[in-house]
């Protein structure tokens, strides 16, 4: 039986070219799939060398990003760069595919769990894992980038948390708000009863300028995110929208070796958080795979359903 018993540091890993469109309507910040598939691929190479663990959670801290747009005056909406890939064999141009682009610089800690026995193991070899695990990163394409340098791997005790929260320094953490999500679309029924979620979801999206008498501008913007820190729209999974295919059965999958599932995206609100403002429970911080149904979710526990 496997328990938390360490977290692993993966500090300022520079990665060129991720995929900054991280949903059909939402851009900036790959998604959160783009990093819980890499984690999930980085525990399989693990497991493959006979460490026995699982990184059972995945903190996504952000340092720096440049997303790779262009806009030819402040009036405008940004376009992405686009790149031409190389000639191919024939000499001939190959065409333009359009794409959103982001370097970046994020930090990842990685929830360990493993057995008494393997966490042993990890304090006896704790120089090899972290060596071992740096090695694999840079191996590997984290939300469609390629990771160019990476400042260091550390492991630290389940107990460490504090030193973990320095570590991050200066970044903002990913977070889910969906308790945010859930009141503005409370409030926002006290005016409109008719309101939902997917209103309520647009509205964090829009400014509002309205005119205002007797005030030098004329002029005042609002927001429904004014007060509640830094909100942004983020996909957090996907539902099911048909029955599952066995594997190989469904033509021109990536994969034919597992089965596969029409799916649509799932919105919610995520909340950029600085490091000294996370919540005290520290593992709340980590994003998990959660599957139930036809749902496939990104979840964090919250301080309303722990012990749930």
């Amino acid at each position: 039986m496997s328990h938390a018993s360490h977290y692993l540091l993966l500090d300022r890993i520079e990665i060129e070219g991720a995929n900054a469109i991280s949903s059909p309507i939402t851009y900036g910040f790959p998604a959160l799939s783009g990093f819980m598939g890499a984690i999930h691929a980085l525990n399989r190479k693990l497991m493959q060398s006979c460490l026995e663990v699982d990184l059972s959670g995945v903190l996504v801290a952000c340092h720096e990003i440049h997303v790779q747009r262009y806009r030819p005056h402040p009036y405008t909406d940004y376009t992405f760069n686009q790149s031409r890939n190389p000639i191919k064999k024939d000499d001939k141009t190959a065409s333009i595919i359009e794409e959103g682009k982001a370097h970046l610089t994020v930090s990842l800690v990685l929830e360990v769990s493993a057995s008494r026995q393997a966490a042993r193991d990890i304090d006896d070899d704790q120089a090899t894992i972290e060596q071992q695990c740096k090695a694999l990163v840079f191996q590997q394409r984290i939300a469609g980038g390629s990771v160019v340098a990476i400042k260091g791997v550390q492991l630290y005790s389940y107990t460490n948390e504090e030193d973990i929260k320095k570590a991050l320094l200066p970044a903002f953490v990913l977070m889910d708000a969906q308790e945010d999500l859930i009141d503005i679309t409370h409030q926002m029924q006290t005016t409109a009863p008719e309101a939902t979620a997917l209103d309520a979801l647009i509205e964090v999206a829009a400014l509002h300028h309205e005119p205002v008498a007797n005030t030098k501008s004329g002029w005042k913007t609002r927001s429904e995110k004014t007060g509640r820190g830094w909100l942004v729209p983020m996909p957090v999974g996907y539902q099911g929208l048909a029955a599952v295919f066995d594997a190989g059965r469904l033509e021109n999958n990536r994969n034919p070796e597992y089965s596969s599932q029409y799916v649509e995206t799932i919105y919610s609100l995520g909340k950029w958080v600085f490091p000294r403002r996370l919540p005290n429970q520290f593992s709340n911080c980590f994003w998990r795979n959660s599957q139930s149904d036809n749902l496939y979710l990104f979840t964090q526990t919250t301080e309303a359903h722990q012990g749930e």
